[in-house]
């Protein structure tokens, strides 16, 4: 008698999500009102940055992990913005850089001190000035240096090289309303879109052409969400006609049917999906809801299965992933999410338990790190690379401190061989893109650099001294030594 085997096996199919204690979440946090659906957080190894209310502008909180507890009202903020801030994204490449989006229609980049922000920052690195209505979304590609994406709600795409402020693609003839949403694929070659007319684009930004399209992707009327999966799927979310909750799996191949389709439930909050590409994991969590639901995506039907649900009493206003690089290994912490109430943020541990205290390998793969597989130039003429992995065994160490230097071009000679090479300026009638950095700044920045080597000279200096006198006293207690056994002897 044969027994048909219920239950998939799944090494992820136990993970249980856990709110951290109370004297380590981050407390009276006035998080913003604004009405967007964005995430209002973003979250890496170094520093949690939540926008919050401001006063006369738009400005976003920028905390080192390590400051939980209260959060005192006169805490500094970066807030440089005149208009609310809608959407705020981490460098991937230095965990000190930040961008923001925000309704004053421009893209500000900024650098964030080592230790934390001690006094409010004002200045950005650069401004970005190409939009015409409030930016909504900025997100930055994943392998190539310096390069960042932003759509605002004139339905247009602007791509940016942040190291010399200038445009390098504007894409305003491929959504003709308002853009929910926008992820690049594995390597940044593509970007899927979700839009307001219901299509699902799949767009080529440096060719500038529709790679695919998929018309009323989810037939009802509320805010859809796409995202590209590591195999290059594309994974949705939205609404059925009956304002039910949906999530879809797309071949980009072959966009006239989902290869699978799920209804959740009936509540009117956007899904906001989060995807681990180590794991193929999809954290799915709902403006408005107190729950995160999980599902595993893998090769066999029916594709999307079912994880499990974290419960919780408080409704999110938002939430922020942490990259892998920043979780606890040694505690089989696979995912932690950053949850925002109205007052205050709350970090989630999502855990498979395993009893072995060793490194676990099919839960840690190599993961990307923080370096660049491509500097800006390169990919604009063409390139792509895969993100460069590193090993999670030995724990992730941070890279060094590295600041974002901004070459501004002189545009009012161009006879001048001062352009780096593969990056032409495309297109004489593009808005042209401010930066605050000066001569005096970059030769400030150059003074303090050779003060830091002055020091490590006279460090230096000083060991070799001690060094000199730390031989001549062996030398001498040698002596002394001998001396004595001879008089023994």
């Amino acid at each position: 008698m044969s027994f048909r085997k219920v239950v998939r096996q799944s090494k992820f199919r136990h993970v249980f999500g856990q709110p951290v204690k109370n004297d380590q979440c981050y407390e009276d946090i006035r998080v913003s009102r604004v009405t967007w659906d964005s995430t209002f957080c973003a979250v890496n190894p170094k520093f949690l940055a939540v926008i919050v209310e401001a006063s006369g502008g738009g400005a976003f909180l920028v905390l080192p992990l390590s400051k939980t507890g209260r959060i005192d009202k006169a805490y500094p903020t970066v807030c440089g913005h005149t208009g609310p801030v809608l959407d705020i994204d981490w460098c991937p490449h230095n965990d000190e850089v930040i961008a923001s989006g925000s309704e004053d229609c421009t893209v500000m980049v900024w650098q964030i001190p080592e230790n934390g922000l001690v006094s409010p920052l004002t200045e950005p690195v650069v401004v970005l000035e190409g939009h015409t209505k409030r930016v909504g979304i900025v997100t930055w590609h994943p392998t190539a240096r310096n390069v960042l994406l932003s759509a605002g709600c004139d339905n247009v795409v602007l791509i940016w090289n942040v190291g010399t402020a200038e445009e390098l693609y504007r894409l305003d003839s491929l959504h003709p309303d308002l853009i929910y949403n926008v992820s690049w694929n594995h390597n940044g070659s593509l970007f899927c879109s979700a839009c307001k007319d219901k299509s699902v684009r799949i767009i080529d930004p440096r060719r500038g052409t529709l790679v695919a399209e998929r018309e009323k992707a989810h037939e009802g009327a509320r805010p859809m969400r796409a995202i590209f999966l590591a195999d290059g799927k594309v994974f949705t979310t939205g609404f059925s006609r009956m304002s039910e909750r949906q999530l879809a799996l797309w071949d980009p191949e072959n966009l006239e049917e989902p290869m699978a389709l799920q209804e959740l439930d009936s509540s009117n909050g956007a899904l906001l999906p989060f995807y681990d590409p180590d794991t193929s994991v999809v954290y799915v969590c709902g403006k408005g809801d107190s729950s995160i639901r999980y599902f595993e995506i893998t090769d066999e039907p029916p594709y999307i299965h079912f994880l499990n649900t974290f419960t919780s009493k408080e409704p999110q206003r938002g939430m922020g992933s942490m990259p892998k690089r920043g979780l606890e290994v040694s505690k089989c912490e696979i995912a932690r999410f950053y949850k925002l109430h109205e007052r205050k943020c709350e970090p989630i541990v999502m855990t498979v338990p395993r009893k072995s205290d060793l490194f676990q390998d099919d839960l840690y793969p190599d993961t990307a790190g923080p370096e660049a597989a491509l500097e800006a130039e390169e990919w604009v003429s063409g390139r792509d690379a895969d993100p460069i992995l590193i090993s999670l065994r030995e724990a992730y160490v941070p890279s060094k401190h590295r600041d974002l230097k901004v070459s501004r071009r002189n545009v009012l000679s161009d006879s001048r061989p001062a352009m780096a090479p593969g990056s032409t300026r495309l297109g004489a009638s593009t808005p042209a893109a401010s930066t605050n950095t000066t001569t005096a700044s970059s030769s400030l920045a150059g003074a303090g650099e050779s003060g830091k080597l002055e020091e490590v000279m006279q460090e230096l200096r000083a060991l070799r001294v001690l060094v000199k006198e730390q031989g001549e006293r062996i030398g001498r207690l040698e002596e002394q030594l001998g001396r004595m056994e001879n008089g023994d002897a």
